[in-house]
């Protein structure tokens, strides 16, 4: 399909002529594949803690960190320590073809932390892969073998990954223009959050939104075909929508009533992000089967699949896996990263940063009509930016404009921000969680003056 202004937003503006920035992006231009999306015209050379320096030198606060990935900081010393330890005794022997224990201890370590079996007869297991987009289709696969069914259920809004079934998974059609044929036997809800403009209390709210589920076990797919829900407790791309907790409770019951396999996507809100290990903490619920990665490997590749065991051992030995999944090297780097936001106890610094976010937006909303939403949970928070339709309208209409320019404006100013939200009007905070208060509120200054300005402009 041929891209349309509609649904491809204008590419960030260039570097400066003549910068060592400007001829790297050239040179990348030139040779790499222009499907890779370029968020950002931002250069990286080198980086520590929450500050990334560009290849001209210049330092930058970093509000995005990899998408969420490093949480424990750009080279933690324990992180960096650990990776050289490791490539000094054993870089790759494939899990398939030999065990090692660098392997073994990470799921030993991920099963002690996320139990998910509430039954003292039942267990946890763990299995390893390098992306987030892997751990959700093994998910897929170990909920369709485990169940003997085909039909998973999905959300608009959702973000699961870019291959052929995480990418049929994924809402935003922007990011899977001209790759279908999807994958078939998906079936997508609204995920459960007020429509723009709608007033409506949390508790009506959930009720609509399961009795949505219920019928369309009638009128869409039958309940005896599902192998899967999956769904993620705070969206990312989607632009940080939280589910209520009375959702995802309401859900844990209709999948145990039917049989069906609940899986929580926590690849973007695992690891300390929100405030808590798991995202789903607040609700009180454990999944069946949840996919990992980001933060999991303080900046290596690596993710993984936990779950119950009595679903996860109902697979057929050799469908699972790959050739580098659970890298040695990076399982080093993960149990060093966790290791970290144990002793840097980043669940406390998530909640603190998280709040000092919320509170600084909330108190911009106060002043700028555009902002129309203040969300998320722990240090994922996002603002929303949208325009007044008419005199004294609602301002209901997205405004990606005005997030581009105040990315830009950002990024002009020192502090790298990336956008999210299916219409790409709601800038999204990932901050390495080791942020210090001073460079988190000079970034919050320079976020919150661009956006006063742009949005009254």
């Amino acid at each position: 399909m041929p891209a349309t202004a509609s649904t491809n937003p204008a590419p960030p503006t260039p570097p400066a002529p003549g910068t060592r920035s400007a001829d790297l992006v050239a040179r990348r231009q030139k040779v790499v594949c222009s499907g890779v999306g370029m968020l950002s015209p931002l250069t990286a050379a080198r980086a520590k803690g929450a500050v990334i320096t560009d290849v001209d030198g210049r330092e930058f606060i970093d509000f995005a960190s990899g998408i969420g990935v490093m949480g424990v900081g750009h080279s933690d010393p324990a992180v960096v320590e650990a990776v050289r330890k490791q490539v000094g005794e054993l870089q790759h022997a494939c899990i398939h073809v030999a065990t090692y224990e660098p392997y073994v201890a990470l799921c030993e370590k991920l099963v002690g932390l996320f139990p998910h079996h509430e039954d003292a007869g039942d267990g946890t297991k763990a299995m390893l892969i390098s992306t987030g987009a892997e751990a959700v289709e093994n998910a897929i696969k170990i909920a369709r073998q485990a169940t003997g069914r085909a039909g998973v259920i999905c959300y608009t809004g959702a973000f699961h990954g870019r291959t052929l079934l995480a990418g049929s998974l994924t809402s935003k059609t922007r990011l899977k223009e001209g790759c279908g044929p999807y994958a078939p036997e998906i079936y997508r809800l609204p995920f459960p959050k007020a429509m723009p403009g709608e007033s409506i209390d949390e508790a009506a709210l959930v009720k609509r939104e399961l009795t949505r589920l219920e019928r369309a076990f009638d009128d869409t797919v039958s309940a005896s075909q599902v192998a899967a829900i999956i769904i993620e407790v705070v969206q990312g791309e989607g632009g940080f929508n939280v589910a209520p907790k009375a959702y995802l409770q309401g859900l844990r019951n209709i999948c145990d009533r039917h049989g069906i396999v609940l899986i929580f996507d926590e690849v973007q809100s695992g690891f300390c992000r929100t405030g808590t290990w798991a995202g789903y903490e607040y609700s009180g619920v454990k999944p069946d089967l949840s996919p990992w990665a980001k933060a999991m490997g303080g900046g290596l590749p690596i993710a993984c699949v936990i779950g119950k065991a009595s679903v996860m051992d109902r697979v057929n030995p050799g469908t699972l896996g790959g050739t580098y999944g659970g890298n040695p090297v990076a399982c080093a780097a993960a149990l060093a990263a966790i290791k970290r936001m144990e002793e840097l106890d980043l669940n406390a610094k998530a909640k603190h940063i998280g709040e000092t976010i919320r509170t600084r937006f909330t108190d911009l909303q106060k002043k700028v009509t555009q902002v129309t939403d203040v969300r998320g949970m722990g240090a994922m928070m996002a603002i929303e930016l949208c325009e007044v339709v008419g005199e004294g309208g609602d301002p209901t209409k997205p405004a990606p404009a005005i997030v581009k320019a105040v990315i830009d404006d950002c990024r002009s100013k020192g502090l790298l921000i990336i956008a999210a939200g299916v219409a790409g009007n709601c800038i999204r905070v990932l901050t390495p969680l080791v942020i210090t208060d001073e460079q988190l509120n000079r970034g919050l200054d320079i976020l919150c003056t661009s956006i006063e300005q742009h949005a009254n402009a």
